[in-house]
């Protein structure tokens, strides 16, 4: 039998390549895109391109389907992280947000989709955030980005499960990564900023949202779960204590 293909975005560094490593020992063949060059995954597909242009990932799609001939799971997690007052933010930046964190997950899920759906099988999964099921000040476009990206899930998945394909989203919490490093670069947040809201008192890590997206793209375990906006947060979204509460809570 064929090995299953699963496509991933953003898998350069940090959270995808996480789940690329975590999906090639699961016996997954990758198919990955980034618009930085991939050092690692010699074996797999790798494409350079920008998710946001249609052509590129028409041409991807096209890669993935010549060298596979198959497509069994696709992970959109590339994004980019926007911090700026809402009265302040360029909208020119806005747009950019908006169409790597939300455009471009659309454009996957159509070329690949019409793949899965051909077919009658497929797992879609959407790395959204925490920050796509409430508010964060500061990151008007990001939160849009993200909440838009739940929503497409859920359409989707009430849209293809009917024919097999299963769309689902994880909403990571903070995560230490490149991304995270360059935001406390600029003075946005510190480590207890966010050690200190999460019940479990720790960041998420690469590797808690790779094992999430292995659960979800196996039907064995995950076949009746569809429209899901999975939470991987240490229970940051579950908890609604304020500080001083949330803090003495841990001491008993």
């Amino acid at each position: 039998m064929t090995s299953p293909v699963a496509a991933i975005t953003g898998a350069a560094q940090g959270i995808g390549e996480r789940i690329a490593e975590v999906l090639a020992a699961e016996g997954y063949q990758l198919a990955l895109f980034d618009r930085q060059p991939m050092d690692k995954f010699d074996k797999s597909l790798r494409f350079t391109g920008d998710v946001t242009s249609e052509t590129d990932v028409a041409a991807f799609a096209g890669e993935v389907s010549e060298r596979y001939g198959r497509i069994d799971v696709l992970v959109n997690n590339a994004g980019i992280a926007c911090i700026s007052p809402a009265e302040e933010t360029p909208v020119g930046l806005w747009r950019q947000v908006i169409d790597v964190n939300l455009t471009g997950p659309f454009l996957l899920c159509q070329a690949l989709g019409r793949e899965m759906l051909a077919s009658g099988d497929g797992s879609i999964i959407n790395i959204a955030s925490v920050a796509g099921l409430f508010g964060v000040a500061d990151r008007s476009a990001y939160n849009a980005s993200k909440h838009g990206l739940i929503g497409l899930t859920r359409t989707l998945a009430v849209e293809w499960g009917g024919r097999g394909v299963r769309v689902n989203a994880i909403c990571p919490g903070w995560v230490k990564t490149p991304m995270d490093a360059e935001s406390q670069g600029q003075g946005a947040y510190g480590d207890t900023d966010i050690t200190d809201h999460v019940p479990l008192g720790r960041f998420a890590l690469p590797d808690d949202v790779a094992q999430a997206v292995a659960f979800l793209a196996d039907r064995s375990r995950s076949g009746f779960i569809n429209g899901a906006a999975l939470s991987v947060d240490g229970g940051w979204a579950a908890d609604g204590s304020w500080q001083s509460l949330r803090l003495e809570a841990r001491k008993r």
